[in-house]
């Protein structure tokens, strides 16, 4: 009987390969179209690979643990002649690799230097000229597009860049690496004898997951971002989460104060793009999930018009899927801004990263009793404070902006029958 390839899907936009976690037929299975028989792993979430049409299964090539790029065959299933004729074999298309792009005017200085008459000749395989920016060049780190340098980010020579794009290796990957060359550059030799002094540690692939949050957060450092931070009672949000039935955390009361004000105030999340201030056509807002090695933020859409319990139920269930690697890309994708409760865990204050698609996070800490002086009794009083910390692209922000922003959000939790 004719066979139909079994391919790895492009389960998401920014997908380039995913790990399989298991597999749940073997050969001799009889399947049916569009049939669940291989999970796999993506940064984001846990996928399955279904059956492009009905048959019984002749082989099954890909293994546990494995990691395949988007077109890989993965199996093959033996199907009427019918289906195999709409699906065709086709050899899934190789990536193009990515090779280090010499130094414009290099050549050109070449020939002008051995031109001068004396007829000498010179190295410069390892001559460490200024790197120029021509664009966002990319390596490969687990798959997924990374870009490799940026502009302004210093001088590599040919040899490094070529070995960094062989190795996967970023710019960040060399940041601990102590240069000898002129002026502090790194050189071939101080890459490659830190390289040695590593191979002996203990090592590990990380997590797709673990990868994922690692790539992003890199691409957000490349912005210049800021952090503004102050006190917030919570007795009475406390107070009115007794009355509410299902139960909303702090966090979802922040999340809804900080929607609300963002609609009154939608240009304080306007991402910058080139010489455009782009606005968003809805309020959505994200919620950072711990969920195994990493962290996910499945997004909320229109937060600013869904009431309190609604949004209990929807992030109950956003929850669920996230710490189940459950959440499809749709539910990720988006968001003007997130709110990360690192109160959870017994902190008092940190500085929250916001996504690289994202302008600004809103942090919230543990709610603990504090004396408060109270002017109208003369005397200290016992409130539950939580420090409230705004991070945010200072490109669209500036303190005054953030400051006023925070400051809304923290009259809407003050009275929260206004959420």
């Amino acid at each position: 009987m004719p066979q139909v390839p079994i391919t790895m899907p492009q389960l998401g936009e920014s997908m380039a390969e995913a790990t399989i976690v298991s597999i749940k037929v073997k050969p001799g299975d009889k399947v049916s179209a569009d049939q669940e028989i291989i999970e796999v792993e993506t940064d984001k979430a846990v996928m399955g690979v279904t059956t492009p049409c009905p048959g019984e299964i002749a082989k099954i090539d890909a293994e546990v643990k494995g990691t395949y790029t988007v077109g890989t065959v993965l199996g093959y299933v033996e199907a009427s002649e019918a289906d195999a004729a709409r699906f065709q074999k086709r050899a899934p298309e190789q990536p193009k690799a990515e090779v280090a792009k010499e130094i414009p005017g290099r050549q050109e200085e070449a020939t002008a230097k051995s031109g001068n008459g004396s007829g000498s000749h010179f190295q410069v395989d390892d001559v460490e000229l200024p790197q120029i920016a021509t664009g966002v060049e990319t390596g490969q780190r687990g798959g997924l597009p990374v870009p490799a340098s940026a502009k302004g980010a210093g001088y590599l020579s040919p040899r490094i860049r070529a070995r960094m794009a062989e190795l996967q290796l970023t710019h960040a990957d060399l940041a601990g690496i102590a240069g000898t060359g002129t002026a502090g550059r790194v050189t071939i030799k101080d890459l490659e004898t830190f390289l040695s002094s590593i191979e002996s540690r203990p090592a590990e692939k990380p997590s797709a997951i673990r990868t994922g949050v690692a790539d992003a957060m890199r691409r957000s450092w490349t912005r210049p971002l800021a952090t503004v931070g102050v006190s917030v009672c919570l007795d009475p949000v406390l107070e009115d989460r007794k009355s509410r039935d299902p139960k909303p955390g702090p966090a979802l009361y922040a999340l809804r104060a900080l929607a609300l004000a963002l609609a009154e105030q939608p240009n304080a999340a306007a991402r910058l793009i080139g010489g455009r201030a782009i606005g968003s056509k809805s309020i959505d807002i994200g919620l950072a999930v711990e969920a195994g090695e990493g962290i996910m933020v499945p997004v909320i859409r229109n937060a600013d018009k869904t009431s309190l319990a609604e949004l209990t139920t929807k992030y109950a269930e956003l929850v669920d899927l996230a710490r189940r690697r459950r959440l499809t890309s749709e539910m990720t994708a988006g968001g003007i801004a997130s709110v990360s409760n690192f109160g959870t865990f017994g902190l008092d204050w940190g500085t929250p990263i916001p996504l690289p698609d994202q302008t600004m996070i809103l942090g919230l800490g543990v709610g603990k009793k504090a004396p408060v002086w109270d002017e109208s009794k003369n005397e200290f009083v016992a409130k539950t404070e939580a420090q409230m910390t705004l991070s945010f692209d200072h490109r669209s922000l500036d303190g005054g902006g953030a400051g006023r922003l925070l400051k809304r959000v923290i009259e809407l939790l003050e009275d929260p029958k206004k959420l």
